[in-house]
């Protein structure tokens, strides 16, 4: 073990990985909004690196806060003073870093030759998803072929797995991995693909879905992010187009959407994670999926994937006023996480997003939403905020957490299948 602790940190430093010896996530919890503000005055100090994966929004919600070892004291100090409760999730984030990278070097050890083969207990890097995919549209041509709906930023193609039993069907679309970080996704991802094949002509309730829909699924959607996280920053979130007169990089891809751009709950920062880009659709990689919704035009349900938290959400995001399909759509929702639920008993809350996290304006499924799609939704997977595991789900949890979240999206396909409109 020590060998291959050793092994990683030196291929870190070779390949000029960010390292994150030392760092501490922190969960806090604000008592009342005086603090609530002076956390939010906390994310303005650039020169404490700290990097949010749950802002400061209100008390009932934890802060998580990622906190390199040169502010660690300051931090500690600061919230020590102004009487804010925290505790220490992770003590030290290099070694959960470490450890998953121990776990994927393991398993290329093992070159897949079909997708029987390939290692779902894993997480893979961007080459291999792409060659999963190659291999699946190989392996089941008359169910499933390969889309490119555009490019990203540094010229990547934007894959498109589709399945179809026929043709002029309306459609399901699916995504994962639009905050490339969130590895948890890109992984169902591919779990999701392999069971559509697996299923069809033998699960009942998939095929009929097949027989009257398409299904879309686009499994690596911000790949210039994702290959990133793999190269230099596991914690990279964005995009990875240059800001013009910023020396900080990238857009967060689920606040570049036309639905209340620049409006609450997002950044007009470059340097912030969610920072919305200077105008709607900028990032390529969001005006691909735009410009397939629009020339489609027959998509009748939208899912995206993210995590963490243990959520089921569905717009809106950008405002309190209920959409119009409030009640069907929370119903719905609740069948689903029962769905879930009932594999694992893993418990997921499940409303609209400004009222399960926070007001954000610019996001995908309330885009989807008003194009008329009814049945948008977004997940957000494994683990609960309490985990210590973050976005470091642990790999044998990746089958788990995809085969339940199975579970909950046949219960929205179906329910779109039985509810035509």
């Amino acid at each position: 073990m020590r060998k291959l602790v050793v092994l990683a940190c030196l291929i870190s430093a070779v390949f000029g990985r960010k390292t994150f010896e030392g760092h501490q996530v922190l969960q806090i919890t604000a008592a009342n909004d005086v603090q609530i503000s002076l956390l939010k005055n906390l994310t303005d100090h650039e020169y404490l690196e700290l990097d949010f994966w749950r802002e400061p929004v209100h008390e009932s919600l934890p802060v998580d806060v990622r906190v390199p070892s040169t502010s660690l004291h300051k931090v500690k100090s600061f919230l020590k003073n102004n009487k804010i409760h925290y505790k220490i999730m992770i003590q030290d984030l290099q070694i959960l870093v470490d450890k998953e990278q121990q776990e994927m070097m393991r398993s290329r050890a093992h070159q897949p030759r079909s997708i029987a083969d390939f290692d779902y207990t894993n997480y893979h890097t961007l080459d291999e998803i792409n060659s999963f995919i190659d291999m699946l549209v190989k392996e089941n041509p008359q169910l499933v072929s390969k889309i490119v709906i555009g490019q990203s930023y540094e010229r990547r193609p934007l894959n498109v797995l589709k399945f179809s039993t026929g043709s002029n069907r309306p459609g399901i679309w699916i995504d994962t991995g639009i905050h490339s970080r969130e590895w948890i996704s890109q992984a169902c991802g591919t779990w999701f693909a392999k069971k559509i094949v697996a299923s069809y002509n033998r699960d009942p309730a998939l095929t009929a879905i097949l027989k009257k829909f398409d299904i879309f699924l686009e499994i690596v959607t911000n790949p210039d992010g994702f290959q990133f996280t793999h190269t230099s920053d596991r914690f990279w979130r964005k995009t990875r187009k240059p800001n013009p007169g910023s020396r900080c990089v990238g857009v967060d891809p689920n606040r570049n959407w036309d639905a209340n751009f620049a409006g609450p709950g997002s950044s007009n920062d470059p340097c912030a994670e969610d920072y919305r880009g200077p105008s709607a659709h900028s990032e390529s990689e969001v005006k691909a999926i735009v410009d397939f919704v629009k020339s489609h035009g027959k998509l009748k349900a939208f899912v995206s994937i993210h995590s963490y938290s243990q959520f089921l959400l569905y717009p809106y995001g950008y405002t309190r006023t209920p959409c119009k399909d409030q009640t069907e759509l929370h119903k719905l929702a609740g069948d689903a996480v029962a769905a879930l639920k009932n594999l694992y008993g893993t418990s997921y809350t499940y409303g609209s997003i400004v009222n399960v996290i926070y007001q954000a304006s610019g996001g995908s499924i309330d885009w989807s939403y008003n194009q008329g799609i009814k049945y948008s939704y977004a997940f957000e997977l494994r683990p609960l905020q309490s985990s210590p595991y973050k976005f470091l789900l642990p790999a044998d949890q990746i089958v788990p957490t995809a085969e339940e979240t199975w579970l909950a999206l046949m219960v929205i396909m179906e329910h779109t299948k039985n509810h035509p409109y």
